[in-house]
């Protein structure tokens, strides 16, 4: 009898699950039942795994990062991959965040809504859970500004005022513009300086 592992047994959806917290998914790693190995997401309770990132999607980040270690310096940390706390339900590791100066360099508590100014997503394979869970995710902690970089059309979503699980300012910018995070003025990104 030929089992197939991947096809999901009849019922399975409609069963009720527990949500884990972001205390037991820290305390999940502590025990070494999750690694650095494992590539997963805590988001609204569920371990969600992280598709590999790959030569595009990489080097967009590290073009991004080059240029907001620049453009912040004094003013933010530029966090690559580093997780956000969101709540009690939720950890994501968004691809760059820009986070306010903090005393301490967030050694002893992660960053949460408030110390973040500007979290960027890049998008390949993770574009539609990026372009809706997580922009859903981010707008409902208040985050206050989201770039969703989207490979494939080479352009960028920007999302500012967050309200309720939305943004109510949404529109897109191509590789000839420039972005202005709204919570670091003077700051200036060129759009074509991270687009291939």
């Amino acid at each position: 009898m030929d089992v197939d592992a991947k096809r999901p047994l009849p019922g399975l959806a409609q069963l009720p699950r527990r949500p884990l917290t972001v205390d037991e998914y820290h305390r999940m790693g502590e025990a070494g039942i999750l690694t650095e190995d494992d590539h997963v997401e805590l988001i609204e309770g569920e371990l969600l795994a992280v598709t590999p990132i790959g030569p595009p999607h990489n080097g967009t980040v590290i073009a991004l990062t080059d240029l907001f270690s620049e453009a912040v310096r004094g003013r933010g940390y530029v966090s690559v991959q580093g997780p956000v706390r969101l709540g009690d339900r939720s950890e994501p590791e968004p691809d760059i965040a820009v986070l306010k100066p903090r005393a301490d360099r967030y050694r002893r508590a992660l960053p949460a809504p408030e110390d973040t100014l500007l979290v960027i997503e890049v998008g390949d394979s993770s574009l539609v859970r990026d372009s809706i869970m997580k922009k859903a995710l981010y707008a409902r902690h208040g985050i206050p500004e989201l770039w969703i970089v989207d490979l494939a059309a080479n352009e960028v979503e920007v999302c500012r005022a967050p309200v309720g699980d939305d943004y109510a300012d949404v529109h897109r910018v191509g590789r000839e513009g420039v972005l202005e995070p709204v919570m670091l003025p003077g700051v200036t990104i060129q759009v074509g300086a991270f687009l291939d």
